[in-house]
């Protein structure tokens, strides 16, 4: 019963910290054009917090024009869940009707809680871990976008470089080998410098390319 208890207590922490930023990007959904429920539609299907920051960030800055790109940046973050799921799926087995909703669920913090339990809490720390972060993650976004309405102008309180800064804010503490910090340095001071020159969203697709170049570049070690 400990155990049990302490797999519900620890998806429950991870689910309501997750769903804090839910906050944020319901306000800035918001002041970036879309309505509530488009903003809700989004947590509901989309469901991948990053995805999400960087589709309204394109959007945002871009409008409408800015559609496709902001659609192929949310894919290009979105495509690590892909990987998460064949690490899961030989821990949840068969799951039937059950397959979908596990796919939905494939995020950063459920993989993360199932992979550090045991081999018997693993699935309990998936389900758990994943249903509390989409309850919480959902329920803050339609808090944050029906207050979003009433802030006014967005950059009067800093919302327009918010998106980005909340980004960062995910994305850095992942960033735990050198090469990946290396990596996402030299991509922000290329699609700075490549900014006021291309459209909007463009850098943040030439800059995804610089990285994967960056990757297939081999390092030579020591002996």
């Amino acid at each position: 019963m400990k155990k049990r208890s302490g797999v519900f207590s620890v998806s429950f922490s991870v689910g309501f910290a997750t769903g804090l930023y839910g906050i944020s990007f319901g306000a800035l959904s918001e002041a970036s054009g879309l309505d509530i429920w488009q903003t809700c539609a989004l947590s509901l299907l989309m469901f991948s917090g990053g995805s999400q920051f960087a589709f309204i960030g394109v959007l945002g800055s871009g409008g409408l024009a800015a559609l496709p790109t902001a659609i192929a940046s949310a894919w290009l973050l979105g495509v690590r869940n892909g990987f998460y799921a064949v690490t899961m799926s030989s821990i949840l087995g068969k799951l039937g009707w059950r397959k979908p909703v596990a796919a939905q669920l494939t995020i950063d913090e459920s993989t993360a809680v199932a992979l550090s339990r045991d081999s018997l809490e693993q699935r309990r720390g998936f389900w758990l871990t994943g249903g509390f972060v989409f309850l919480f993650w959902n329920a803050m976004t339609l808090l944050g976008a029906w207050f979003g309405e009433s802030i006014g102008n967005p950059s009067d309180w800093g919302l327009d470089a918010a998106a980005a800064a909340a980004f960062v804010a995910l994305v850095w503490p992942r960033l735990t080998e050198s090469k990946l910090r290396f990596t996402a340095f030299l991509s922000i001071i290329f699609s700075a410098f490549i900014s006021p020159y291309v459209a909007v969203g463009v850098p943040v697709l030439l800059s995804a390319v610089l990285a994967v170049i960056i990757w297939l570049i081999p390092v030579r070690r020591k002996p």
